[in-house]
């Protein structure tokens, strides 16, 4: 039997029904609005695998062409490998709805989200969350749910929920908010440098307009739900983590205060090892396998990391709560990239590259569910095992490389004026070194490559990730630390990764991951002033290696000049079949993109290969002016004057009478055809029709050439 319950969202309708598709999985809802509907299926294992030691979530997010009524593009017409925009809509429905599974239970589990259909205008992302919570819930599967969620837009300085595609166009705000409720418990997104005061209203207004979806959904498990399955979690037996306590004493302490992260890993690993051979010792390899070691060791450590924090006030590396790592920067680090930069902050490091692009460059996508097809900037993050001093699989981007790039991008994209820059933009994140929040570094970095490539930036971009130690029931928080800087342990044993990016007006860019079940708002609001503090002192450090974006850009980068046409002079550019244009491209070396409103961009590397293709086109296109003399070519003779082209592709008439100061009989005894004359302009009529004159030329030319006082000789010889 089906089930349907709807829930209001702004001034939009939110439709979840379960109990009709997807029957044999043990979740599984359809979540409309407007015209877009998804799927979103969950189904998990009834045991866990043999020797598993981890959570195996699986989320999955696949968009079909024909939900949009299209065809795939590409030679196969078949969807393939997920699109960036896939797999970042697998990261957002990911990341709220993990830390809300059971700890201890490692049953596979596996969300599904397809896209059904799409209008174009209601983006399914938000949709996929809402399904991911709403399956959850109606399953067996233990999840200490609901979620809602819900896109923010600000439009005139009106907060909207859920905006569509056409409205967002309109927006300084792009925030994706999930919630329970009660508290935060993800969200992400960019922003035109909106204020504090503003960003945290914007969460508020957000956290009110998800309780509809929370209650719709409370009531669909209700009628529709299945009784939540029994579990058993796998947790380290009792007796073996007393005595793995007691064997490593109170040794771990000095060992997480050792300076470096190598160091400090290796000290503590050194305990891990002796202990964990004493306890194979006493109770047998069958009871305490690598799992076990591995699990106590993960629980004492973050015991001690947060004692230290929360009871004696101590960070791993010696820095109080709201001190930032040591900065230092360079630019212009690598001769042939258009721009430069490496950016340290403590053991992290991100080399980052910057690289200018003629308007070809643009990234071109596939788009089913709206919001534009192309991209002007791009960011591409890179983190290489060696970043950590490890081994392992060396294989293409995966979703943390690919999350990480997208959140760097839209932190910068702001302050680059994309609407009237010319060149495509890439700017690639090498991290050379990694010891928390590379993500910012890449920020940081990528602002000062771009700055050292010259692009325009209205102000430069720093980033900052805050963190959290807690004392929490499960319920709500006794006491917490914020931890302004956080390094990868922090991250790993503490509560919190919240990244914010901005500049010294405002917040561009914001992720926020808890591994809490949700976060007050008030703590969020101490949060944002951390980072906000923290931001404008790196924009101070990064002002040090380089202020503003250089006058001129790299030898290296291809030149560009822009022309303005008429739009009406478009087709005569191009030329029949592309005729004209692919002359002029292949003669001058140059690239030259055309736009319908008549922008002309040209590129190019060669000075020599610019000025001919300015030269042409601005013949080609150029408007007769008249009283201005031209030097042209006779293309036909007639009875009545000549024709002469003296524009290219542009002729005019002149007329017998004008092409001398006496009688002319016959056109021919003045000129032949191909002969080049100079012409004077004498006019255009309401058709375009040009009238010419070489007797008009020919006088304006002896005027110029005649000698001072020549005209006043004829007089003195009266005399």
């Amino acid at each position: 039997m089906s089930v349907k319950v709807t829930a209001q969202l702004g001034d939009k309708q939110i439709i979840i029904e379960t109990g009709r598709l997807a029957k044999q999985a043990d979740g599984a809802v359809t979540v409309q609005l407007g015209e877009t509907i998804v799927l979103v299926a969950a189904v998990a294992a009834v045991k866990a695998k043999e020797g598993q030691d981890f959570f195996p979530l699986t989320v999955d997010y696949r968009e079909k062409a024909a939900a949009a009524g299209k065809f795939p593009g590409g030679y196969f017409k078949r969807e393939g490998r997920p699109t960036e925009k896939e797999i970042l809509t697998c990261r957002l429905t990911d990341r709220p709805i993990r830390p809300l599974f059971p700890k201890g239970w490692y049953n596979e589990v596996q969300v599904q989200t397809v896209l059904l259909s799409a209008d174009g205008e209601n983006d399914p992302d938000m949709l996929s969350i809402i399904g991911a919570s709403a399956s959850l819930m109606v399953s067996d599967i233990p999840w200490a749910g609901p979620l809602g969620a819900a896109r923010i837009g600000r439009v005139n300085g009106q907060f909207i929920a859920n905006p569509t595609h056409t409205e967002m166009k309109d927006s300084d705000l792009d925030l994706v908010y999930v919630g329970n409720e009660k508290d935060i418990v993800m969200y992400e997104g960019a922003a035109k440098e909106i204020s504090e005061a503003d960003f945290l209203a914007a969460l508020k207004f957000a956290q009110e307009a998800i309780q509809p979806m929370i209650a719709a959904q409370k009531e669909l498990a209700s009628k529709g739900g299945k009784k939540k399955r029994e579990i058993t979690l796998n947790i380290v037996p009792d007796d073996i983590l007393a005595e793995a306590k007691a064997l490593a004493g109170d040794r771990f302490v000095p060992a997480l205060l050792t300076p470096g992260k190598l160091a400090r890993e290796a000290a503590c690993n050194a305990i891990k090892d002796e202990v964990g051979a004493k306890l194979v010792e006493k109770f047998g390899a069958e009871k305490v396998t690598k799992f076990v070691i591995n699990d106590a060791f993960y629980y004492i450590q973050k015991e001690a990391v947060r004692a230290l924090i929360l009871t004696h006030g101590k960070r791993l590396d010696g820095r109080n709560f709201d001190q930032i790592r040591a900065i230092s920067g360079e630019v212009g680090i690598l001769p042939r990239a258009h721009g430069s930069a490496v950016f340290s902050r403590g053991e992290t490091q991100s080399v980052t590259l910057a690289t200018l692009g003629t308007g070809e460059d643009a990234q071109e996508f596939d788009s089913y569910t709206g919001g534009g097809t192309e991209k002007k900037f791009i960011l591409h993050y890179n983190f290489p095992n060696f970043s950590v001093g490890e081994t392992g699989r060396i294989s293409g981007p995966g979703r943390r490389e690919i999350g990480h790039g997208a959140l760097a991008e839209r932190s910068i994209a702001p302050m680059i004026p994309l609407d009237t820059y010319p060149y495509a933009v890439r700017v690639t994140s090498e991290i050379m070194e990694s010891n928390g929040s590379t993500s910012m570094a890449s920020v940081c970095g990528g602002t000062l490559a771009l700055m050292d490539a010259g692009v325009p930036m209205i102000r430069p971009v720093a980033g900052i990730s805050v963190g959290i130690c807690t004392e929490y029931s499960g319920k709500e928080i006794s006491q917490y630390k914020l931890l302004t800087d956080i390094i990868g342990w922090e991250d790993a044993y503490c509560d919190m990764d919240c990244k914010i990016a901005g500049t010294e007006k405002g917040i561009t860019g914001f992720q926020l991951d808890l591994k809490l079940k949700g976060l007050p708002h008030a703590i969020m609001a101490e949060t944002v002033e951390k980072a906000r503090v923290a931001r404008l002192f790196i924009l101070g450090e990064m002002a040090k290696v380089l202020a503003e974006p250089r006058k001129d850009i790299s030898k290296y980068a291809p030149r560009i000049i822009t022309l303005k046409i008429n739009p009406e002079k478009i087709g005569a550019l191009i030329g029949p079949g592309g005729k004209n244009i692919k002359r002029l491209v292949e003669e001058s070396g140059c690239e030259i993109n055309i736009e319908d409103d008549g922008t002309v961009n040209i590129f190019s590397v060669s000075a020599e290969g610019m000025k001919i293709a300015r030269d042409e086109i601005e013949g080609m296109t150029a408007e007769a002016e008249i009283g201005k003399i031209y030097r042209g070519k006779v293309v036909t003779i007639k009875e009545f004057g000549c024709f002469v082209e003296f524009l290219p592709g542009r002729d005019g008439l002149v007329h017998i009478s004008e092409l001398a100061n006496f009688r002319v009989k016959k056109t021919e005894d003045i000129v032949k055809m191909g002969d080049e004359i100079w012409v004077k302009c004498l006019g255009v009529d309401e058709k375009g029709r040009v009238r010419l004159s070489r007797k008009a030329a020919m006088e304006d030319r002896d005027k110029e050439m005649a000698p001072a006082g020549a005209e006043a000789a004829p007089e003195e010889a009266k005399v």
